[in-house]
């Protein structure tokens, strides 16, 4: 019995509440540590699936985060093979870090909520209002993910600032990114829906300084989210 051999005969139990998070980052510890190491192939997902006593969807969302993460890639037909087997652990969006993407985005969706507050048209807010009737609706992952960048998007450009939305245009597919890895592996979709009411409904009363508040609660939300999941220490 060779070392993968022996490692899917030890079971696993997980606590079904957050399955694919454990899975994600059992498997993520396993390639960062080299035990998986650069260019082996990761045990089907059936066998995953058997290992840790959970069903194959949620063994192909953790698969699908460490592939956002860049650790591994899925090769249609083939299976999926480990890219890297060292480095910090850091999630990355194309060019941008993690950090790099939650450090911009406070600077620039902050004030971008307050400005809509005050210059959004009724067009934008009745735009802002269905994506959020859509979001709490949507059932798929990955359509939720669109609309989420739509609804970041709409609020930047109701700002009535060329840099703000134009800053958050350029990083709206790393955005996207973020935001499948977090609802993959939590329950963040749902409390992102209720923040994106709380802050929908600021900018429908003209209500800057809440407005603001609102996207602030929003972020270190989604900021605490992440270092959760690379394992680092709150700001």
């Amino acid at each position: 019995m060779n070392d993968l051999e022996s490692w899917l005969s030890d079971s696993a139990i997980l606590s079904r509440k957050s399955a694919s998070e454990l899975v994600f980052e059992e498997l993520r510890n396993l390639i960062l540590s080299g035990r998986f190491a650069a260019g082996s192939k990761l045990p089907s997902e059936a066998k995953l699936a058997a290992k840790y006593g959970v069903s194959r969807p949620i063994v192909r969302e953790a698969l699908r985060s460490l592939q956002i993460l860049g650790l591994t890639e899925t090769r249609t037909g083939s299976g999926t093979y480990v890219l890297a087997a060292g480095g910090d652990g850091d999630i990355r969006y194309g060019n941008y870090s993690a950090r790099d993407l939650m450090e911009a985005r406070a600077f620039v969706e902050v004030s971008s909520a307050g400005w809509a507050a005050l210059r959004r048209s009724d067009d934008e807010l009745s735009r802002l209002l269905a994506l959020c009737d859509r979001m709490e609706r949507e059932e798929d992952t990955e359509a939720w993910v669109r609309l989420d960048s739509d609804f970041h998007g709409l609020i930047a450009e109701a700002s009535k600032n060329a840099v703000f939305r134009d800053i958050v245009d350029d990083v709206r597919d790393a955005m996207a990114q973020q935001s499948g890895l977090l609802t993959a592996l939590g329950p963040r979709r749902q409390e992102s829906n209720e923040e994106h009411r709380a802050i929908v409904e600021a900018i429908r009363r003209g209500a800057e300084a809440e407005a603001q508040a609102a996207m602030e609660i929003h972020l270190k939300k989604v900021e605490a989210a992440v270092g959760r999941i690379i394992g680092a220490e709150p700001r």
